[in-house]
């Protein structure tokens, strides 16, 4: 089983979560999108969207986050009973992972993340995208999709009403969850579920993104249940070896000293 995925990436959190929750082994490969490696030809004709996490088991490929999780919990449920039986999550879990997945967290990471980075970042991820269309021929249309994407990205990153709306959006989900919270240990009743693996890795970006005072301190139940989580060997591994405390700025700066290196070699 292979993985295409970055730690940085949440959706990719949300998989990687997943297989050491369920202890099932995978080959990792990372695919950074900041440094347009998603962009390179091999990872696009494997999936043409450009996103992450991809898994490939064979010849059978997933790019859809939720589809790649319960791909996984069938596989590990399988081994476990022996392929009879099944326990796969409740429709209440399946609902939570829906729930969660529905808040799109790209333009809400990006309005918060310096504007001189920003651009910095665009000018060279148009770069990388204009540079592999000329390089590989047969996926120009599909890399010039991507361009466009990009450009209207950048004119929806204007819009202050796009900022307003995501806030707005991520507000109630955790007020609804904030609520859950204050019957249960965790999302769905007093194990950990799947929910939870969704929950976690936005809990993770709003503490990168310093916002956990107004996001999650400010709701008790969840602040208790982030305690709790950040408990898990899973977090350990697949979160907080990047990002909990000093971790954090090396992480960070890690990834900006490339993109600038990257983008002066490309110069000459």
């Amino acid at each position: 089983m292979q993985l295409y995925h970055h730690p940085f990436s949440l959706d990719s959190q949300k998989v990687r979560l997943t297989l050491e929750e369920k202890e099932i082994d995978y080959t990792s490969h990372h695919v950074n999108p900041l440094t347009g490696k998603n962009m390179d030809a091999f990872f696009f004709r494997m999936n043409p969207s450009g996103k992450i996490p991809v898994l490939q088991n064979g010849s059978h490929i997933i790019f859809d986050t939720i589809e790649i999780i319960q791909y996984i919990e069938r596989i590990a449920e399988k081994v476990s009973s022996g392929g009879n039986n099944l326990n796969l999550s409740s429709k209440e879990v399946v609902e939570w992972m829906h729930k969660i997945q529905e808040w799109d967290a790209m333009y809400f990471t990006l309005f918060h993340v310096p504007e001189k980075y920003r651009l910095y970042v665009f000018k060279f991820l148009r770069r990388v995208i204009m540079a592999r269309m000329a390089e590989s021929r047969d996926l120009a249309s599909a890399y010039h999709c991507k361009l466009r994407e990009a450009y209207d990205r950048d004119e929806k990153l204007n819009n202050a009403e796009v900022l307003r709306r995501s806030e707005n959006h991520l507000a109630r989900l955790l007020d609804e969850v904030e609520l859950k919270l204050g019957e249960t240990s965790y999302l769905v009743g007093e194990d950990f579920s799947l929910a939870d693996v969704m929950l976690i890795p936005i809990l993770a970006r709003l503490e990168l993104l310093n916002l956990e005072d107004e996001y999650i301190n400010s709701r008790p139940n969840i602040a208790d249940y982030w305690v709790l989580v950040k408990q898990r060997p899973s977090y350990k591994k697949v979160i907080g070896k990047y990002f909990d405390g000093w971790k954090r700025r090396k992480t960070l700066l890690k990834t900006w000293c490339f993109i600038r290196v990257r983008s002066m070699l490309r110069k000459y």
